[in-house]
């Protein structure tokens, strides 16, 4: 009876133990995806683009021109098309009609000694700058387009006329005032030789009515 009894116990526990084990083998398992562990969306690659560091200089200055954007170690062409300047923008100097009023004149397009057409490699981030020497006034369009991605972005310089340096006046060396170009000397040269061309008619005047006055006394 005692025995029976045991039994029963180590039964009904074994029954306890090997219920829920076979009850969690018997729920469907999550099965493991077949491309592996999952990848972070992708973001839109940044947007290309061209800037210039100095937005005005004058001809003959140097600026740097920055590409961003493009694809890794890409070839990147580059156009330059040069804009002549509207009339009256700072550094064109007026000319000035007859009557003392003055008209702005736009500046004369010359041949462009700078590279019209040039190439730069960019960097494994696709980010390069180059330094650039404009020969010409005007307004000057950079136009970057990529070798391989076809990505495109522009930039825009404005180059002026040089300022020309104001003559400066030199001194006299005979200690007077300072000399700027213009002379004197001439016209009073020619006003005193009318000056005495007039004493000597005066004089020659006088000393022939004497000579025709003291002439009529003797003949009475």
């Amino acid at each position: 009876m005692r025995l029976s009894r045991i039994i029963m116990a180590l039964t009904v526990g074994l029954a306890v133990v090997v219920v829920p084990t076979a009850a969690g083998a018997a729920q469907p398992q999550p099965t493991p995806s077949p491309s592996g562990p999952q990848q972070p969306p992708q973001y839109p690659p940044q947007p290309p683009a061209l800037t210039v560091n100095l937005s005005t200089i004058v001809v003959g200055q140097t600026v740097t021109l920055t590409g961003v954007g493009f694809g890794p170690n890409e070839s990147v062409e580059h156009t330059v098309a040069t804009t002549p300047l509207a009339a009256g923008l700072p550094g064109q100097a007026p000319a000035r009609r007859s009557d003392g009023s003055t008209v702005a004149m736009a500046p004369v397009a010359y041949q462009a000694a700078a590279p019209s057409q040039f190439t730069v490699q960019a960097d494994g981030s696709g980010k390069y700058s180059v330094r650039y020497t404009p020969s010409v006034t005007g307004r000057l369009t950079f136009t970057a387009v990529g070798a391989d991605t076809r990505r495109t972005a522009t930039a825009t310089l404005t180059v002026l006329l040089r300022e020309q340096p104001t003559p400066t006046p030199t001194r006299n060396p005979n200690g007077g005032l300072p000399v700027t170009g213009d002379s004197i000397s001439t016209p009073l040269a020619v006003g005193g030789g009318l000056v005495g061309v007039g004493v000597v008619l005066t004089l020659a005047g006088l000393a022939w009515r004497r000579r025709n006055r003291f002439g009529t006394g003797s003949t009475r």
